[in-house]
C-alpha cells in the first residue's frame, strides 16, 4: 500500500534506496541461525572496537574529552567505533519523539509509511554520524591532521556507523535473538567485554595481574596471608567490585521479570481469554539511557564553554561546570555537572551525594512516564489497542479498561524508573566495573537471552 503519511516523509524517498536495508524475514528464522547472526554481529562489533583509525597521529593521545559518555555510547577512543551506537540511538530517539508527539504523521498500518519512517531514521543516523565525525576532526580530537587525512578519518567513522545501522536493521527484521535489540546488545557487549577484561586480564602492573581473578589466584599461591589485601585493592580491579557488578546484574535481571497479569476477555467470542502483562520496569532501561544521554550532552556543552577562548570563565560557563584536567580525562569539580556526576563516596561530600541521588531518582521517574507517553505505551494507547482487538477486562463496562489501566501503567512507569535509578546509584557507589548504565543495559540483554532460550526449549 502506498505511503499516505506526512508530506515530510516523502522528502527522504530518494535517500531510501541508498540506506542499508535488510529484507523482512518472511518465515520464522530458526533459532540456530538467529544465534549465529547474533554471534557474528557481536564479533564484528568487537573487532571494530579494537581496530585503530588509520591516519590518526600516535602523539594525539591525551586526556579523553568524551571519557564520561563512552560507556553509554559503547565507543572506544581512537578506533572505528569512536562514535559507537550514539548516532543510531540519537536518530531513533528523535524519530520516536517526533512520531509519538504527532509532529510527523505516520500511519503504522500502511507499509509504505513504515518503510519511509525506517529510511528516515537511518538517513538521520548517517547524517548525525557525519556531523559528529567532522566535529571530532575540526575540534582537534586527533591532533593536527591535514585535509586529506581528516577526510579519511571522517570516511572511516561514517562507514563504521553505517555498519552499526546495518546491524540494527538486521535485528529489527527478525534475524537476531528475540526480545534483544542490536543497540542494547552492542552496548552490553562493550560492558561485558570490560568485565571479562577486568576479571581475567593477563597484563601486569607493578608485578600484579590486572585481572582480579588472576591476581587472587596468583596471590593465593604466592603469599596467602596477603590474599584479603589483594581482593580489596584500590589501585587495580578487585574482587569486591567484581561481586558488586554481578549483584547489580542479577538484581536487574530479576526486576525485569517482575510483572502483573491483567485478565482480559473478548467482547465478541465467548470463552476467549487473554492476559496483558504490566512489567515493574515498564519502560525497561530507557529512563537511565535518556538521563545519561542528557548528562552526556551537558558534559560536552560545559567542556566547550569551559575551554572556550571567549566564554571560558564567564558566569554561564562556571554555572554549568568547572573542570580540572586529570591524566585520563577532564574531571568536573564544580557547577551543575559536578552534582550530576556520581560521587566517589557518600562521606567525601554528603551534599554532593544527596543532590546526585535526588536528581537521578526524580529524573528517572519523570523520564519513564514521559517515554511511556511518547512511545505509544501509555494507558490511553494500550486501552485503544485492546479496544481494537475487542478485548476488555472481564465484568467491566465499556470504557472502564482505560480507567483501570490508568491506575497501573503510570504507577508502574514511575516505580520502574525509581528502581532503575536506585540500582544505578548502587552500582555507581559500589564501584562496579563499567558504569551503572552499562550494567543495566547488559541486564536487559541477559534477560532477553534467558527468555529466548526458554521459549526455544
Amino acid at each position: 500500500m502506498a505511503a499516505r503519511g506526512s508530506t515530510a516523509l516523502h522528502l527522504i524517498r530518494p535517500l531510501a534506496t541508498l540506506m542499508p536495508a535488510v529484507r523482512l524475514a518472511d518465515r520464522v528464522v530458526p533459532f540456530s541461525r538467529r544465534a549465529l547472526y547474533t554471534g557474528i554481529s557481536m564479533s564484528v562489533f568487537l573487532v571494530c572496537s579494537h581496530l585503530p583509525l588509520y591516519g590518526v597521529p600516535a602523539a594525539s593521545a591525551g586526556a579523553d574529552p568524551l571519557y564520561w559518555v563512552r560507556a553509554l555510547l559503547a565507543s572506544n577512543r581512537g578506533t572505528l567505533m569512536e562514535l559507537g551506537v550514539g548516532p543510531v540511538v540519537t536518530a531513533g530517539t528523535v524519530m520516536q519523539v517526533v512520531t509519538g508527539s504527532k509532529l510527523l504523521r505516520v500511519d503504522q498500518n500502511v507499509r509504505g509509511d513504515r518503510d519511509l519512517t525506517d529510511a528516515a531514521r537511518k538517513a538521520l543516523a548517517v547524517a548525525i554520524a557525519l556531523a559528529e565525525a567532522a566535529a571530532h576532526v575540526l575540534l582537534g580530537m586527533y591532533g593536527p591532521v591535514g585535509a586529506l587525512r581528516g577526510a579519511l578519518i571522517v570516511l572511516q567513522l561514517v562507514t563504521a556507523s553505517v555498519l552499526v545501522v546495518f546491524l540494527d536493521e538486521l535485528f529489527d527484521k527478525g534475524y537476531g535473538l528475540r526480545g534483544c535489540s542490536a543497540i542494547s546488545l552492542l552496548s552490553a557487549t562493550n560492558t561485558c567485554g570490560q568485565v571479562v577484561w577486568h576479571a581475567f586480564s593477563p597484563m601486569t602492573v607493578n608485578k600484579e595481574f590486572e585481572g582480579a581473578v588472576l591476581a587472587v589466584i596468583h596471590q593465593a599461591v604466592k603469599a596467602p596471608r596477603a590474599l584479603v589485601a589483594t581482593m580489596l585493592r584500590r589501585h587495580l580491579p578487585n574482587v569486591a567490585s567484581l561481586l558488586a557488578t554481578f549483584l547489580v546484574l542479577l538484581a536487574a535481571v530479576y526486576l525485569e521479570g517482575v510483572r502483573i497479569l491483567l485478565p482480559l476477555q473478548s467482547r465478541d467470542t465467548r470463552g476467549r481469554r487473554a492476559t496483558f502483562p504490566i512489567k515493574l520496569l515498564y519502560t525497561s532501561t530507557m529512563p537511565i539511557v535518556l538521563h545519561s544521554a542528557a548528562v552526556s550532552a551537558l558534559y560536552m556543552v560545559s567542556q566547550l564553554l569551559h575551554y572556550s577562548r571567549f566564554l571560558g570563565g564567564t558566569m554561564l560557563a562556571r554555572t554549568l561546570g568547572v573542570w580540572k584536567q586529570a591524566s585520563h580525562a577532564a574531571v568536573p569539580v564544580g557547577g551543575l555537572v559536578y552534582y550530576v556526576t556520581p560521587p566517589a563516596s557518600f562521606g567525601a561530600d554528603p551534599l554532593h551525594a544527596l543532590i546526585y541521588v535526588a536528581l537521578l531518582l526524580t529524573s528517572c521517574a519523570f523520564l519513564s512516564q514521559a517515554w511511556a507517553a511518547a512511545s505509544g505505551s501509555s494507558a490511553r494507547d494500550v486501552a485503544r489497542q485492546l479496544a481494537d482487538q475487542r478485548l476488555a477486562l472481564p465484568g467491566r463496562r465499556e470504557g472502564s479498561t482505560y480507567l483501570q489501566l490508568r491506575h497501573y501503567i503510570p504507577t508502574a512507569a514511575a516505580i520502574g524508573g525509581l528502581c532503575v535509578g536506585a540500582l544505578t546509584i548502587f552500582a555507581d557507589m559500589t564501584g562496579v566495573i563499567g558504569t551503572g548504565t552499562g550494567i543495566m543495559l547488559a541486564a536487559t540483554v541477559v534477560y532477553s537471552l534467558i527468555v529466548s532460550f526458554h521459549k526455544e526449549d
